[in-house]
């Protein structure tokens, strides 16, 4: 069993992989829920150590300016990515969460495609393409999961 974080672009698809993660029974957290992070962009190291501390398998989803520091205690690093076009048509669309609802929003997630994606890239041990469907992400992930 193992300890896989799935990072990428608000609007990849993270909330979603998890979702079906859990229906299919597995734990899972999403980093993005009240309580992860220290309201500074970044995780709460101590939750987070506390919580890979505790489980042996797990799927933390996230993207924050720290998690770099965690990345030797998963298993599988997985970014999750889709192009730019689609990311925006996603978050401008979506109801369960608010980030990406105005220009402002976009226009950050835009700049972090440049920015930030790269750098997630290079610290991934896998990336995904976050337009296929759900359920063959769920699977390539459970497949993680079981034989790391």
């Amino acid at each position: 069993m193992a300890r896989i974080l799935v990072t990428g672009m608000s609007g990849a698809g993270k909330t979603t992989l998890l979702e079906e993660l859990r229906r299919r029974g597995h734990h899972t957290v999403d980093t993005d829920e009240p309580g992860w992070d220290d309201g500074m962009g970044q995780w709460d190291e101590a939750r987070i150590t506390r919580l890979l501390d505790e489980h042996e398998t797990v799927v933390v989803s996230g993207t924050v300016e720290n998690q770099g520091k965690f990345y030797d205690r998963f298993a599988h690093v997985v970014l999750l990515s889709a192009p730019l076009d689609v990311l925006l048509d996603r978050v401008r669309t979506r109801t369960n969460n608010p980030y990406g609802r105005t220009d402002q929003d976009r226009a950050e997630i835009s700049g972090y495609v440049a920015t930030v994606e790269p750098l997630l890239r290079r610290g991934a041990s896998l990336e995904l393409d976050g337009t296929r469907p759900v359920t063959e992400l769920a699977d390539i992930v459970e497949g993680l999961l079981v034989d790391p």
